[in-house]
Formats: structure tokens, C-alpha cells, sequence
């Protein structure tokens, strides 16, 4: 006998535990992300987005709530990847003028990751008729392009600069 069919409820809850899970792994790296700062405006970038990413999983178990299903991750090796890929860049780059520029290109790569999963995820509530879902993961979504927008931001008006 084949086994189920997948379909797009299922990929939303795959991909809902997945941005799950990387929230929860984002929120433990950010404190650390801060300490290794040496620019006082980036460590408060991060410390912001620290509340945020607390107010995003927030949503994330209302949207789940909405599913009637419990709040858990499934493990996202490519969060993972980039999270260690930034503790390396923190290691490799400690006391350089490069160490704030890597870090800030590590943090945008989470971001990017966060954008794609959001902006798919709106996207398929939308789609499976399920607006106020989709109306949480566009917070969060939108919350994610400030956050890289202001790091570009930073990156453009001073840490690069520093670092070259």
C-alpha cells in the first residue's frame, strides 16, 4: 500500500515546526552575538532583536494553537549551519577589525533564512485559508526585513568601514 499523499497542510506544519525550532536556536545565539560585538549600535541591534524573536515565537504557538497542534521544532540543520558558522566567524575574527563586519554577515544570513521560511509560510496560510495564521507570520515577516534592513544599514555607515 503507497503511503499518504503529502500535501500543503503538511508542508505548512513541516515548514511551521522548522521556523519553530530556529527561533528558539536564534534566541540562544543572540546573547552571545551581542557579547562578541565590539560596535555599541550592533550589540543593541541584537539585543532588540532578542525581544522581537521572543514576541515571534510568541506567534509562532498562537499559529499553532490555530492548527490544534502542540508548539514543537523540528531540528533545521541549516539554522544550525549558520549559527555555527557565526560562532566560528566569532572565533576566527576575535579581536580584528573584521570581528563586527562578520558578525553583522552572520546575522544577516539568519535573516535571509527567516525571510524565505516567513514569506513562504504567508503565503501557504493564504493559500490553505487560513488568514489570521497568515496575518502573524506577515508580523514576523515583516519584522525580519527591518531587522536586516537596519543591518544593512550598519554595515553600509560603519562596521564595514571599520573593518576595511
Amino acid at each position: 500500500m503507497p503511503a499518504k499523499e503529502k500535501t500543503l497542510n503538511d508542508l505548512f506544519l513541516h515548514t511551521l515546526k522548522d521556523v519553530f525550532y530556529a527561533e528558539k536556536q536564534i534566541l540562544k545565539a543572540l546573547p552571545r552575538m551581542a557579547k562578541a560585538a565590539e560596535s555599541e549600535e550592533l550589540k543593541q541591534a541584537f539585543e532588540k532583536h532578542r525581544e522581537e524573536t521572543e514576541g515571534q515565537i510568541e506567534r509562532l504557538e498562537k499559529v499553532f494553537e490555530m492548527l490544534g497542534k502542540p508548539a514543537r521544532g523540528v531540528q533545521c540543520e541549516a539554522i544550525n549551519g549558520i549559527i555555527e558558522e557565526g560562532k566560528e566567524v566569532m572565533e576566527d575574527f576575535a579581536d580584528s577589525e573584521a570581528l563586527d563586519a562578520g558578525i553583522l554577515a552572520a546575522a544577516q544570513a539568519v535573516e535571509h533564512y527567516e525571510i524565505t521560511r516567513y514569506g513562504s509560510l504567508k503565503t501557504w496560510a493564504e493559500e490553505l485559508g487560513m488568514q489570521d495564521a497568515a496575518k502573524l507570520l506577515d508580523q514576523n515577516l515583516q519584522e525580519e526585513k527591518k531587522t536586516d534592513q537596519l543591518l544593512t544599514q550598519l554595515a553600509e555607515a560603519r562596521v564595514n568601514i571599520k573593518a576595511a
